[in-house]
């Protein structure tokens, strides 16, 4: 190995106090061997406590299959506490409706680190400032506005005005409140009918009684009051639930100074960090803020990556048919704002080794799918994407061609060219699927 820098931590990692910290790749091997991190950091994590009586009529909730119209399907059939809160099938969506036969529109998502999530805008987050923001009016200000590229250990892109925050893959949920209740209703998941319909249910609970003692009877009289409640007592388990945001890790134990990686989990870090390299820390962001709480690994913005069309998913049958994120279908308030269609929200690496399904389509089945599309996608298009009968590779095929320009083609490593070298080898690859498993909780230190 030469003796170039190394920057493991390139996105500021463990820069707590404005310092940062550099290990020389020719001392690798040596730190490699130890394996600890050569500057350990104290984490924040969330407090815990006995759930609180809103919190426990939350997780009754959270669990009741009866909810839905299948009699069959629960908050946690599709977040299964077993798979990090997310899907415990092998599909590309998961199914639900009456018979348990309709397609999910998306893949799920994981219901863990949302407890910092924030809401959905366009542009900076404004955190507790009350003033309402006009999407239209941020959407074409950023249309005017160049965006900055996004590189490990950069700082120009946190104030791209693009849309940022939410929840769901479009954003359209700001509330855990409001996510709960989306599912609850639809009717390719739980499948509950209505308000009125979900209320009456509720009313013929075995915890009923909770909400009396909690809200009052006179609660139960007001269908969309008492539905209301419920999804709010649903919000609450999982802020409180320890188990939705453990930090509990490889890679939190080793940036606390209380494990080892190994030689292949170092590598992946560093290649993880390397803005030449994976540039994964560019969204994926792998830092402790500055007062100390955990890396969530994702900057909370939107991307348009161009992934490939599921043709696994049924209303793909229909050549008309697009997702288009953040422009609809689901939601409709930012369709207007063409620049975005095509965009989706970055998600969380945590866990991420636990899922058999990714991207918001669940196009890919592994972490080497994934990685080969962020390698191949503009140099060697024809290995991630279709061809026609004459040979045309079909790239971006599940977005209209009108909205390609979309697709981002400035933040590495998606800069490269058609014949370009790729920015990862077989190995790069290999080693960052090594660190990602760091990611997944319920480590268990070694004394």
């Amino acid at each position: 190995m030469n003796s170039r820098t190394l920057w493991l931590l390139g996105a500021g990692l463990l820069a707590l106090a404005g310092a940062v910290f550099a290990v020389e790749t020719q001392g690798l091997a040596e730190a490699s061997l130890a394996g600890a991190n050569p500057n350990p950091v104290h984490l924040r994590h969330p407090p815990t406590a006995p759930l609180s009586a809103m919190a426990q009529l939350g997780k009754d909730i959270f669990y009741d299959a009866s909810l839905s119209s299948s009699g069959a399907l629960s908050c946690a059939s599709c977040h299964s506490p077993d798979h990090a809160y997310g899907p415990p099938n092998d599909g590309p969506v998961m199914l639900g409706g009456a018979t348990l036969g309709r397609q999910g529109a998306r893949a799920v998502p994981s219901l863990t680190y949302l407890e910092r999530h924030p809401n959905f805008s366009i542009g900076p987050d404004k955190g507790d400032d009350d003033n309402i923001i006009d999407l239209a009016q941020m959407a074409a200000l950023g249309a005017q506005s160049a965006r900055a590229t996004k590189t490990a250990g950069g700082t120009g892109a946190a104030a791209n005005i693009v849309p940022q925050g939410g929840l769901f893959w479009d954003g359209r949920a700001d509330t855990l409140q409001e996510q709960a209740l989306f599912p609850l209703l639809d009717p390719n998941e739980m499948d509950g009918g209505s308000v009125e319909v979900v209320a009456g249910k509720l009313r013929r609970a075995p915890y009923v009684q909770r909400f009396v003692e909690l809200f009052g009877a006179r609660v139960l009289d007001n269908q969309r009051l008492l539905v209301a409640e419920a999804m709010f007592a649903v919000a609450r388990y999982q802020v409180e639930e320890v188990s939705f945001h453990p930090y509990s890790s490889k890679y939190d134990h080793w940036l606390e100074g209380k494990a080892r990686l190994s030689e292949s989990e170092l590598r992946g870090l560093q290649l993880f960090n390397n803005p030449d390299k994976a540039n994964c820390a560019g969204c994926h962001t792998s830092a402790p803020t500055r007062d100390g709480l955990p890396p969530l690994f994702t900057d909370h913005q939107y991307e348009a990556l161009g992934a490939p069309r599921n043709a696994a998913l049924e209303g793909n049958r229909d050549p008309g048919h697009f997702d288009l994120g953040v422009c609809g279908p689901q939601r409709t308030d930012v369709a207007e704002q063409t620049q975005y269609c095509g965009m989706f929200l970055t998600p969380t690496l945590r866990n991420t080794a636990t899922r058999h399904a990714f991207f918001h389509n669940g196009v890919f089945r592994s972490l080497k799918d994934v990685l080969d599309f962020y390698n191949f996608r503009d140099t060697n298009p024809k290995k991630v994407f279709p061809s026609s009968a004459d040979g045309t590779v079909q790239k971006y095929d599940d977005l209209p061609a009108k909205y390609h320009a979309n697709v981002d083609v400035s933040d590495p490593p998606f800069d490269r060219h058609l014949g370009d070298k790729p920015a990862m080898t077989e190995q790069d690859e290999e080693d960052i699927i090594a660190f990602l498993k760091t990611l997944t909780d319920g480590y268990k230190a070694q004394n």
